[in-house]
């Protein structure tokens, strides 16, 4: 209900009702130097107000005449125990004409919405708003506690700590590890990030180029030299990271792989890891640098879609607290990234022989000198109207090279291309992430020349095609494809 009053310019209050909700409230707006009448029908309560200097008159509530008692009070609280005493008060109040805004107590979320439609303005719960209280005192506990283990954790190191993304990792898991590096170094112990896979979208590259992100591929250096582990937005994995113990594991996704880490904080209620490290950073109070706060707020958007897929609250704060720190024409440029030639020519091929069955889409991209392209192309083409599921392949050295990607969470692609390949091929990655290599002659029994590589590419799409539409659940098309995405 719209009064047309501004909360600024309200100057008088009344109180109807005085328990201990009533009297914390009066106390409150009196210390502000408001200007507060209270009416109640208890006469010893009233006494007692008067007796701290209060403004408090014997009145029952729900008798009609109050509504003139109080007619010049610009803001009216029924904060009284009683609920059927509340309601009369709002009634009598309405039926008087006036305008006032009005704040009342309920007992319930029924009597709440009784009140709402008589007209009320605000509806109080005392319940709701102690358990809301009391899961934010919980909440703010548990980051001081898990700050306080966390801090544990990196004190630990003797050597040099490793943070290790998921396999190709995305903006979300190339933030979190920054600003886990970040926190180490604030405390005196040094860090490196590590991953496995390729770096392959051109945003990703733009992301590491232009922030200039020191990553070390996992292949390139032995584990044993660092005394800390920590897997940062890593639970979509399908098969273990490393071997070995891991001391942190930080996620925004209940982990496919059972780990037994010293320290664990993972949040299913938030929609990315950059959250929860934003949270890390504002707890131990560090000096905020330019490069993390933008690394984090774009890992923010990136994993939520600018705010568009599975957005909480709190990567909404984590967000709205970045914003003033962060580079926005740093971001720009990543947002905004070129696509090489090669890039391009791929993605064209896979959209011109697309398959869709359903939401899932299977296409070839013929013989490549890129394989990055593949895993640019499987991204892109996910953004297509419908489509929840890609994999695209291609021929390059006598070996299929196949990238998939999925955003359906019933899905892990992971596994589909295991069951798929994973006999005949060498299988990577996670629910949402994946990429096969499969040697050529499993498929053809023949070598690649330039005069049968359209007969290679001929029977390498149709069993390719064939296998993952089979292991995705639907029946691949016969024949040329359905260009129907």
């Amino acid at each position: 209900m719209s009064t047309g009053i501004s909360m600024a310019s309200m100057s008088t209050y009344a109180i109807l009702g005085c328990g201990s909700v009533g009297h914390a409230v009066a106390e409150a707006l009196v210390g502000e130097e408001k200007d507060v009448l209270i009416l109640d029908r208890d006469e010893g309560r009233v006494e007692a107000l008067r007796d701290q200097d209060l403004n408090a008159r014997v009145g029952d509530i729900s008798d009609p005449e109050t509504a003139e008692t109080v007619a010049d009070r610009d803001v009216i609280l029924i904060l009284s125990s009683d609920v059927d005493a509340n309601r009369a008060a709002v009634e009598n109040i309405r039926e008087h004409g006036s305008d006032h805004f009005i704040v009342v107590r309920a007992s319930d979320p029924v009597t709440a919405d009784e009140l709402t439609e008589l007209g009320v303005d605000t509806v109080i719960n005392p319940s709701a708003v102690i358990a809301d209280s009391a899961l934010r005192a919980l909440e703010t506990g548990e980051l001081e506690y898990k700050t306080e283990q966390l801090a544990n954790v990196i004190d630990q190191t003797d050597r040099r700590m490793a943070i290790l993304t998921h396999r190709s990792p995305d903006p979300d898991s190339i933030a979190s590890a920054v600003a886990l590096k970040a926190i180490a170094e604030a405390r005196g112990v040094e860090a490196d990030i590590l991953y496995d896979g390729e770096i392959g979208h051109q945003e990703n590259r733009a992301f590491v180029n232009l922030f200039g992100i020191d990553l070390t591929p996992l292949s390139e250096v032995s584990l044993d030299t660092y005394d800390t582990l920590a897997l940062v937005d890593h639970a979509k994995a399908s098969e273990p990271a490393v071997e070995g113990d891991v001391e942190i594991f930080i996620d925004h996704f209940e982990p496919e792989i059972e780990y037994d880490p010293t320290f664990i904080d993972v949040r299913p209620n938030v929609s990315s890891t950059s959250t929860i490290l934003t949270k890390y950073i504002q707890e131990f109070d560090l000096n905020l640098q330019e490069d993390v706060a933008t690394a984090l707020l774009y890992g923010i958007r990136a994993e939520t879609l600018d705010f568009k897929r599975d957005t909480t609250p709190a990567d909404l704060t984590a967000a709205a607290y970045l914003y003033p720190f962060a580079n926005h024409d740093t971001l720009e440029q990543v947002e905004s990234p070129s696509m090489s030639p090669e890039t391009l020519d791929v993605l064209a091929e896979a959209i011109r022989n697309r398959d869709v069955q359903g939401s899932h889409l299977v296409s070839n991209a013929g013989f490549i000198r890129n394989r990055e392209a593949l895993s640019e192309a499987a991204q892109h083409l996910l953004n297509l109207e419908g489509i929840t599921t890609t994999a695209v392949f291609a021929i390059a050295d006598d070996t299929i090279y196949l990238a998939a990607r999925s955003k359906d969470i019933r899905m892990n692609i992971g596994s589909v291309l295991a069951d798929a390949f994973g006999d005949s091929g060498d299988v990577v990655g996670h629910s949402t992430d994946a990429t096969v290599e499969i040697p050529l002659g499993i498929f053809t029994g023949i070598e690649t020349t330039e005069e049968n590589q359209e007969t290679l590419l001929s029977l390498v799409r149709e069993a390719v095609k064939t296998k993952l539409f089979a292991a995705m659940g639907v029946e691949s098309s016969s024949g040329e494809s359905t260009n129907n995405a």
